[in-house]
């Protein structure tokens, strides 16, 4: 028995080096950001400005993919395949945690990523064309009520928070309405504007479509009104007792290195706090949320067990 310990703290103190070699080299070489929508939209903007600060800090490209679809959960997935070894990080959008309760899988979103920090959240809202008759939220409720399952409204993908939060509203209304999933903000915003669909719920990537007079803002769901849509009331102010801002951050694989995690979570904490990133932001009324590492695995507990909650409420959990 004290043979087999003494082999073991020899194995140890042999492999220490090893790993503190591994931390103070890293990284060598680029490092990739995989992001879950689309080019083009407010996530892959205020994404990429997060990743060209990191990439100074780290003295590496941070070098991002886009891989939009399936709610928005694909970076997560590719987490369960790469390397621990923090050349590989990914967003992890909310919907992360609702697929489990809604998809077969085999990883488990808690356990199975190594969660490095918190970065931000969105603003989200609901528009209707410049010209639609649905001028207000009464009038979009009352016509819908009217016309069960016609009014559809189009979202950033099935169970992602704009779909989620509108069936929410939906179910404490009594409507019956049309979804209508798109992988990111840039096909949602081509499909309203072309009169494909009658109303969009998305983060607030719809802003310059507003002020150039293209769409309306029927209503924003933060706890307050936005600076930018000050006449656009909140669902609370519309007696729905309803707050979405939707935190997002920053995963890399199960069982990345402790002292790689550090590296990358003290990088991405000091890239979120210039003002490149955030004047980004800012673009689209979203805001620096941190949270450390301890405080977003944290998150991530209470939220799968918040979700399972919500999508069971909404019937739409898969069946056991």
């Amino acid at each position: 028995m004290q043979r087999r310990r003494i082999i073991q703290w020899g194995a140890a103190s042999l492999a220490a080096p090893a790993f503190l070699a591994q931390a103070q080299s890293f990284p060598s070489k680029p490092i990739k950001l995989i992001i879950a929508f689309p080019a083009g939209g407010p996530t892959d903007i205020t994404m990429r400005a997060l990743a060209d600060n990191a990439s100074k800090i780290l003295g590496q490209p941070v070098i991002v993919e886009n891989k939009p679809g399936a709610g928005g959960t694909l970076p997560a997935q590719a987490l369960q395949t790469s390397p621990a070894d923090g050349y590989t990080v990914a967003q992890i959008p909310l919907g992360v945690f609702r697929l489990p309760y809604t998809t077969k899988i085999n990883w488990d979103p808690v356990k199975d990523i190594s969660y490095v920090l918190n970065v931000t959240g969105y603003a989200f809202g609901l528009v209707v064309p410049a010209d639609s008759p649905l001028k207000t939220w009464t009038h979009f409720v009352a016509w819908a009520k009217a016309n069960p399952g016609k009014l559809s409204y189009g979202s950033t993908g099935t169970m992602t928070s704009p779909h989620l939060t509108m069936e929410l509203i939906a179910q404490q209304l009594g409507l019956e309405l049309l979804h209508v999933p798109y992988k990111g903000s840039a096909d949602l915003m081509q499909s309203i504007l072309g009169g494909q669909i009658m109303a969009a719920a998305d983060s607030t990537g719809f802003a310059p479509q507003v002020e150039a007079g293209k769409l309306r803002v029927l209503n924003t769901w933060g706890a307050e009104r936005l600076a930018k849509f000050p006449d656009a009331p909140t669902l609370k102010e519309l007696g729905l007792n309803l707050v979405q801002n939707s935190p997002f951050g920053i995963g890399a694989p199960k069982g990345t290195p402790d002292a790689v995690v550090k590296r990358l979570h003290d990088a991405f904490k000091q890239a979120m706090e210039q003002e490149s990133y955030r004047t980004a932001l800012a673009r689209y009324d979203m805001v620096p949320m941190y949270m450390s590492t301890s405080e977003y695995k944290k998150f991530a507990e209470d939220t799968f067990a918040r979700e399972k909650a919500l999508v069971e409420k909404l019937g739409l959990a898969k069946p056991v």
